[in-house]
């Protein structure tokens, strides 16, 4: 356990520690931006990075866009970035669902994000968008109207979520040979107002998941179908690869997983609090949370680069 501040490094170590890895994986919501503003200094160590030959991959939780919507932002945001470079939940439920030939119907509790990317592998989905409560639980039982062909549910995050879409979730997960797919878990999505907490996915898991009484499959950060992903497809030699968070229990918790070095920055969910206090802590499973380094922001590096 490590929890090194990277301004306490000499310029040797500092130079010593740019050398030690040639692939970045880098979380965006809380490292790059924060909503649709980009976090000072952010593109130009990425794009630095790039440039010095480093391999770039923007490994995110989120599963409210397609690729080629990330692509979109991270170009007017500054970031030289590819939609080979990208994966994201979204993309990553649908490889998966093809790569079982599932030839029945999603019912997907989230974005258009992952109902566009479910259409570029050719898989139908129903339940995107708003799906209000009626007057009372008799009417809603009433006129619930099952689709027969569903034989999958994807929860991702939605801000359509309600009773409906549960009591239909958990419906459809009865059914026998059913999967049940979780885009990640987080707790919180991250957000820049004082004061206000915004449930993450793993809210809307957790109620789906209840009722259903049984486990999904995760895609995203830190679970194994990621880290599967990572290594074996892209080819990533884990002791030459550097993991930047800002949420120790996904981020940094994958890259301890993969024997990645890890970075948090300061940004986002995690706070340098938790992440002594998670240091000290006599809890094996909280020391793992624990990252290699730690800076305020990811701009940070931009002065050594």
């Amino acid at each position: 356990m490590a929890l090194k501040a990277l301004s306490s490094l000499s310029s040797n170590e500092y130079e010593t520690f740019l050398n030690s890895f040639d692939t970045v994986l880098s979380d965006c919501d809380g490292v790059l931006w924060l909503e649709s503003e980009v976090i000072k200094g952010s593109p130009e160590v990425i794009n630095k990075f790039k440039t010095s030959g480093k391999k770039i991959f923007y490994v995110t939780n989120n599963s409210t866009k397609t690729r080629d919507q990330f692509l979109d932002k991270f170009k007017k945001l500054g970031f030289n970035a590819t939609k080979e470079e990208i994966i994201g939940t979204a993309y990553l439920t649908a490889q998966y669902l093809s790569s079982l030939n599932f030839n029945k119907k999603v019912y997907v509790v989230g974005s258009p994000g992952i109902a566009k990317e479910l259409d570029s592998v050719g898989i139908r989905h129903i339940g995107v968008g708003p799906e209000p409560m009626p007057t009372s639980l008799p009417e809603l039982v009433d006129n619930l109207n099952l689709d027969p062909e569903v034989g999958a549910v994807v929860v991702g995050f939605d801000i359509h979520f309600s009773v409906p879409k549960v009591v239909k979730a958990t419906s459809y997960l009865e059914r026998k040979g059913s999967i049940f797919i979780a885009t990640n878990t987080d707790e919180r999505y991250p957000l820049d107002v004082e004061g206000i907490i915004m449930p993450g996915t793993g809210a809307y898991v957790a109620a789906v998941q209840t009722a259903a009484e049984r486990k999904p499959i995760i895609m995203g950060k830190p679970e194994a179908y990621i880290r599967e992903y990572l290594v074996n497809k892209h080819k990533i030699n884990p002791s030459r690869t550097l993991m930047i968070g800002d949420r120790c229990n996904s981020d940094i918790l994958l890259g301890k997983r993969c024997g990645f070095q890890t970075l948090l920055v300061l940004t986002g969910v995690t706070d340098i609090e938790q992440a002594k206090a998670w240091k000290e802590s006599a809890d094996k499973d909280e020391n793992a949370l624990v990252p290699d380094y730690y800076t305020n922001r990811l701009g940070d590096l931009l002065a050594h680069l």
